[in-house]
C-alpha cells in the first residue's frame, strides 16, 4: 500500500503509516533486505528493523545505498575497511512514509532479544508470557509457543523459579486428612 497525497504537496498522514527521520542501518536476513531505522517523532529506542518491502522511501533507501557506497570508496582508498557502518555521513531527506501494516510491531518481530519473562497469562485459552526485552522500556505479551522455541532457555528458567516441592511428611498429611 502505497501513502496517499492530496492535491496539495503536503502528504497525508494515514492511521498506520510513521515518518521516516533516516535509515541508519541495512542488512540482509533470510535473503532479504532490512533496514534500521529512525522513525520522525519516536525516541532512538524505538528504532524498528523493517524489510524493504513494507516501505515507501525510495528517495532515503537510494540516498543510503549511494552514501555507504561512497563511505566504502573512501575507506578503501585511505587503505582500512571498517566493519561498523558509521550513519552520520547519511544526507537527511524529506520525510518518507512506512506502508501501514495492520499495527505496531510487538514481541519479537521488534528484533529485540528476550531478557526475562516477568509473568504469564490466559489469552482466550491460549498461554501468554510477559517477556522483558534487553536495552527496551515496554515488556510484551508473545504467545508461549513462539517463546518456547525462540528462547527456550528463558522459559525453563521461569518455570523453574515457580516450582514448588511437597516433602514426603506434607503428602502423608494430605492423605489423612
Amino acid at each position: 500500500m502505497s501513502s496517499k497525497k492530496q492535491k496539495s504537496e503536503e502528504p497525508v498522514e494515514e492511521p498506520n503509516e510513521f515518518s521516516v527521520e533516516k535509515i541508519l542501518d541495512s542488512r540482509i536476513v533470510n535473503g532479504k533486505v532490512e533496514y534500521f531505522l529512525k522513525w520522525k517523532g519516536y525516541s532512538s529506542e524505538e528504532n524498528t528493523w523493517e524489510p524493504e518491502e513494507n516501505l515507501d522511501c525510495d528517495d532515503l533507501i537510494q540516498s543510503f545505498k549511494e552514501s555507504c557506497k561512497k563511505k566504502e570508496a573512501k575507506e578503501e582508498t585511505s587503505g582500512r575497511k571498517s566493519k561498523l557502518k558509521d550513519s552520520s555521513e547519511e544526507p537527511k531527506s524529506a520525510p518518507a512514509k512506512r506502508k501501514a501494516t495492520g499495527e505496531k510491531k510487538t514481541g519479537f518481530d521488534r528484533g529485540l532479544i528476550p531478557e526475562e519473562i516477568i509473568g504469564a497469562t490466559d489469552d482466550h485459552g491460549k498461554l501468554m508470557f510477559l517477556i522483558k526485552w534487553k536495552n527496551a522500556a515496554n515488556a510484551d505479551l508473545v504467545p508461549a509457543e513462539q517463546a518456547n522455541v525462540r528462547c527456550p532457555q528463558i522459559v525453563i528458567k521461569f518455570y523453574e523459579s515457580r516450582l514448588t516441592w511437597q516433602s514426603a511428611e506434607s503428602k502423608a498429611d494430605a492423605k489423612e486428612d
